[in-house]
């Protein structure tokens, strides 16, 4: 049962690997890995040197950030208030409801996006019938990367909140019942009994996400990118597609991925230790 898992892994994680050999050459397709010319660190200077992909490295880290500080908790509030409810049958429905959005593709909340919230969307055309000042909200650019985060919210929060519930199970529940009895409200018995017993979960999924900070959802900015301009919708992972797939400089592009990829490394190692300093398990020991 291992081996599909096991092959994905040995095949589409470590063998592309191999492909960062891209990053220190100037990779002709033609000529392929060996026979291009090897340039060394050229690709990187080059990349350093190159305003556009700070302003990009800019854009991904100021949405990072605000996934870290709103996205992140989504979820795991979420999942508390699942958790609450008495009735097993709403609690199913609601599960349900709430995780129907992540099996809905980029492509499609996009749109959904621009019929509500577009210059001709809903939004536009209430505001319109009452006289009032209409806005594109997709098309500004300061409203952009608080947009990028609203639509991840709305659109995985549920999904995310399945490894909460699991671990929020787990929890005993006699532990309740005694700080009931002692006196604790619900807020106390949410510090001092549910967050100390899924304290390990949230530390662990906090240490994966700063691993992965640098991708903030290559196919929804994709699709949104064009109408603010690069100058605000520039990312990492857009800014390697534009220079390597469609501008053919494929050393520059593999360059920026594999800085992507030591930094994601370094931030879950790090992490990593301040989590075992702080007296918690942690990824890995």
């Amino acid at each position: 049962m291992l081996v599909p898992g096991v092959a994905y892994f040995l095949v589409f994680q470590y063998g592309a690997m191999f492909g960062t050999l891209v990053a220190f050459k100037d990779y002709v397709p033609f000529y392929g890995f060996f026979a291009s010319t090897w340039v060394g660190v050229d690709n990187f200077t080059l990349l350093t040197g190159d305003e556009a992909f700070w302003r990009a490295a800019l854009n991904t880290v100021v949405i990072s950030g605000l996934q870290l500080v709103f996205f992140f908790p989504a979820p795991l509030a979420l999942a508390l208030l699942l958790h609450s409810l008495t009735s097993a049958t709403i609690r199913r429905f609601v599960q349900s409801v709430v995780y129907l959005p992540h099996f809905i593709s980029w492509v499609i909340v996009v749109a959904m996006a621009q019929q509500v919230l577009g210059g001709a969307g809903l939004l536009n055309g209430l505001l319109s019938d009452h006289g009032l000042h209409t806005v594109n909200i997709l098309a500004d650019p300061g409203a952009f990367k608080p947009l990028m985060v609203a639509e991840v919210i709305w659109k995985d929060s549920g999904w995310g909140t399945i490894i909460f519930l699991a671990a929020l199970t787990q929890v005993d529940e006699q532990l309740y019942e005694a700080s009931a009895l002692d006196g604790a409200g619900p807020w106390r018995r949410f510090w001092h009994v549910t967050l100390p017993a899924i304290r390990p979960i949230v530390v662990l999924l906090l240490i994966l996400r700063l691993g992965d900070i640098l991708s903030v959802g290559f196919e929804q900015i994709l699709l949104q990118r064009d109408a603010v301009g690069p100058e605000a919708g520039e990312v990492i992972d857009t800014f390697v597609y534009y220079h390597g797939i469609v501008g053919g400089n494929f050393g520059l592009a593999a360059a920026a991925g594999l800085a992507k990829g030591v930094i994601g490394a370094c931030l879950v190692y790090a992490a990593n230790k301040i989590s075992h300093r702080l007296g918690e398990q942690g990824v890995y020991r």
